[in-house]
């Protein structure tokens, strides 16, 4: 058992080297899967405005400007490294939303287009906001974070 738990803890503290290169890669993932869905928002507002208003989501348009925004604007942060732990909050808001309007009905699973997707974001997205964007990214240049 003693040697179990040496060769555990060894394990942990290799593994720990490795933290950053997860954070950076947390933040590339959720960046691309961020920029689909802005983008198809910004080629066309208007009907995901219509769209919005068809689900009685208030001021549809404003409110479509600013999903957009908010996720366009994920893309280039998220990818830098910048303001990460801001940036995840109106991001969760905009999966919050999303699971209530569009996911919630069809229950959990991904290939129904359930919830499932945008939980796991608001999950990458909440382990960022706990643990910061790791070495690889401009927060610890200008911010000194600790990682």
């Amino acid at each position: 058992m003693m040697l179990f738990k040496e060769v555990y803890i060894e394990f942990s503290r290799l593994l720990g080297y490795c933290k950053s290169i997860a954070l950076l890669l947390i933040r590339l993932v959720l960046a691309y899967g961020f920029f689909e869905p802005a983008m198809m928002k910004w080629n066309d507002i208007s009907a995901v405005a219509q769209w919005f208003g068809s689900m009685g989501i208030p001021f549809p348009t404003l409110n479509a400007y600013m999903a957009a925004t908010t996720e366009l604007t994920g893309v280039i942060l998220l990818s830098l490294g910048l303001m990460t732990r801001l940036i995840t909050l109106p991001l969760m808001v905009v999966m919050i939303v999303a699971i209530i309007t569009v996911h919630l009905p069809h229950g959990f699973s991904a290939g129904n287009n359930g919830f499932e997707i945008p939980l796991y974001y608001m999950l990458m997205l909440f382990a960022l906001a706990s643990h910061g964007p790791g070495r690889f990214s401009i927060d610890r240049l200008i911010f000194k974070e600790e990682v």
